[in-house]
Parts: structure tokens; C-alpha cells; sequence
């Protein structure tokens, strides 16, 4: 199966080694794998990969088909950065999603905080 974040790899290669237990190593990576979360179905690496400070106690994921991502802008969010800001628009049947989201870098591991 292609994976659903767009780079094009199969996602046990790509986003799936994430969902698996694996870091990602860039802002936008997380994001990516957190968009191929919610396509998968993946709630717990959504939880896993949340910021605690604005994590939600459940996550209900609804039966949206999500069909594909467009990454709009970034800063920062790279190998050596603590935060980052990717900007994106999430295409499901029938419209999309635009979110300019936040990530902060916490003993090495990405972490979703929020939309600003």
C-alpha cells in the first residue's frame, strides 16, 4: 500500500515505521505521519505523538476518507530545532482542511501542541 502522506513510499517503508514505534525526525515528517494516522485509523500514535499539554483525554476518529495532503509553507521544525511550524491542507472527499500547526521538540522526539 502507498502510503497516505504523499512522499510516494509504501507506508510499512514510510509512515508505517513511525505508527511502529519510530521517531520522526522533522516537524514536517510528524506531521505527514500524523496525517497517515488519521487515514490509517491510527489513534493511538495520534494520542502517542500529542503534546501533553493539550492532548485530549479520547480522540474519536470519524469515517472521513482522507485523500490526500499538500504541504503550503514550513518553518523550522528541522534535525536541530525545538519548534516548528508546518502549514498544510488536508484534502478528504468533498473538501479539505487548511491548519497551520505547531510541533515542539521535547528529549528528541516531535510532538503535535496545536493549530495557530
Amino acid at each position: 500500500m502507498t502510503c497516505p502522506c504523499g512522499l510516494g513510499g509504501r507506508y510499512e517503508d514510510c509512515c508505517g515505521r513511525f505508527h511502529q514505534g519510530g521517531n520522526a525526525p522533522t516537524a514536517e515528517l510528524l506531521m505527514r505521519s500524523r496525517y497517515a494516522a488519521f487515514a490509517v485509523g491510527d489513534r493511538a500514535y495520534l494520542l502517542r505523538t500529542w503534546h501533553s499539554t493539550t492532548k485530549p483525554r479520547r480522540l474519536t476518529l470519524d469515517d472521513t476518507e482522507w485523500t490526500g495532503l499538500s504541504i503550503v509553507d514550513r518553518d523550522k521544525g528541522g534535525l536541530f530545532d525545538k519548534e516548528g511550524v508546518v502549514e498544510f491542507d488536508a484534502h478528504y472527499t468533498g473538501g479539505s482542511l487548511h491548519e497551520r500547526s505547531r510541533f515542539v521538540r521535547e528529549n528528541g522526539k516531535w510532538f503535535y501542541l496545536d493549530a495557530v
